[in-house]
């Protein structure tokens, strides 16, 4: 599902040489543009409290407590500036930067998964033949949300541009998708293989133990206790380099966001100290008043974040699908073929039926039953929906319905009292006389 939208959105990069941000400026009216551009900035700052989160309890980890959680949170938040000097050294070195952390993550990880001897066979026969109890719902969303993270389809629609193609040269165009589609799916891919990784140790080390709360803190003690204390650093490395490749993309990801709605372009300096400003609020108030030994508090706030990356999909997933299909803007070669909009559509109905599923649970089970709770709760998720609908039908659709219902409105027939009144208004403008019945 990631790779189909991924896809799509470096399409629609090549072929139009703008981005996804910049395509939604265009296209649609300022009211839905701006949902748009404040639904990503919503995600965008979500994701810079996960990296925060993530690299602080590596920092803690690897230091074996010395440093505190909180501290960890503010050298996570110097370092962001720290990565922005490879910036002045050009572009490729901060790629060269993020394959090596990528490189670490694989290793990392990997190791941990021989060190742990898990089960291959099982491990295949899972991803062949997954289930899915009714409990694991939440989290089975938030693993979507942190799969398909929605600000990521922007991102590489705007990453394309750094190779320049000229407009009009559409073999050249499709030469660069086709070397595109090979690098998003190795990156994918990787990313697979780590994810796998991770949730089989853990499982091989955790799965049946009871009364234990598993989470990115507790994990490395868990871990070195059970495979030996090397795990607990060759977990902490690879949590750092998680954080930090992701700090990388966060950095671009609001950079190209901000600029593509409206066209106002800052300093990443000055952008990264609002977003991570931001972002350490919350989570500096809770690694600073809900510290536990062996707490879980921020991996809780970690996973509603994930949740919440989910139900920001519709507002990336959407419009990128609405524009993709539009040969006005894609043009004749590269607009979406009728196979093609059906498995994206169908993706898009799957994540929009999933977050539907989540928001009956929250509602049943975690919602307060006072009525005002449950009033507003009821009005954010008709807003939600109206807006899901809106731009799933698209602006220039929903422009033309609205037109066809002020002119069917205006060519309904009266009601007899209506035309009586009517008729009498026109009599006595005329100067008076009968009424006709």
């Amino acid at each position: 599902m990631g790779y189909l939208m991924q896809m799509l959105a470096v399409k629609l990069g090549v072929a139009t040489g703008l981005s996804l941000a910049q395509q939604c400026r265009k296209v649609y009216p300022v009211f839905p543009r701006y949902i748009l551009w404040i639904m990503m900035e919503i995600a965008i700052i979500g994701s810079d409290i996960q990296e925060v989160v993530g690299s602080a309890i590596a920092v803690s980890l690897l230091t074996y407590g010395a440093v505190p959680l909180w501290a960890g949170v503010l050298i996570t938040a110097v370092a962001s500036f720290l990565l922005l000097l490879l910036e002045r050294l050009g572009v490729r070195h901060l790629e060269a930067l993020f394959a090596v952390l990528i490189g670490v993550m694989a290793v990392a990880f990997g190791v941990m998964y021989v060190l742990a001897g898990v089960p291959t066979a099982d491990v295949i026969e899972g991803l062949l033949i997954p289930r899915l109890p009714r409990p694991a719902l939440k989290m089975a969303v938030a693993i979507v949300g942190a799969g398909i993270m929605p600000a990521n389809f922007y991102l590489h629609s705007a990453l394309v541009h750094s190779r320049k193609i000229e407009s009009g040269q559409n073999a050249r165009k499709k030469e660069a998708l086709a070397y595109y589609r090979i690098e998003s799916g190795i990156a994918l891919f990787c990313a697979l293989l780590i994810n796998i990784c991770v949730v089989a140790v853990f499982a091989r080390g955790f799965y049946g133990t009871e009364g234990i709360e598993i989470g990115l803190e507790n994990a490395g003690a868990y871990l070195g206790d059970t495979f030996g204390p090397l795990m607990r650093i060759i977990w902490a490395i690879g949590l750092l380099a998680a954080g930090q490749s992701s700090t990388i993309t966060g950095v671009y990801t609001g950079q190209f966001v901000m600029s593509g709605f409206l066209d106002l372009r800052i300093s990443q300096w000055k952008r990264i100290s609002i977003t991570r400003s931001v972002a350490l609020v919350p989570t500096l108030l809770v690694s600073l008043l809900y510290r536990q030994p062996g707490g879980t508090e921020l991996d809780i706030l970690n996973e509603w974040l994930n949740v919440l990356q989910s139900v920001q999909i519709p507002f990336a997933l959407l419009p990128l699908l609405m524009l993709t299909s539009s040969e006005a803007v894609m043009g004749s070669c590269f607009a979406n073929r009728v196979s093609m909009k059906a498995a994206a559509w169908a993706i898009a109905a799957a994540i929009l039926a999933i977050n539907g599923s989540l928001l009956y649970d929250f509602g049943v089970k975690e919602l307060p039953t006072h009525w005002a709770a449950r009033m507003g709760f009821l009005a954010a998720v008709l807003f939600y929906v109206g807006l899901v609908v809106y731009f799933a039908v698209g602006p220039h659709r929903f422009a033309a319905l609205s037109r066809r219902l002020r002119e069917w409105r205006k060519k309904e027939p009266m009601s007899g009292e209506s035309q009586l009144l009517l008729s009498g208004s026109a009599q006595q403008e005329n100067g008076g006389g009968s009424i006709p019945v």
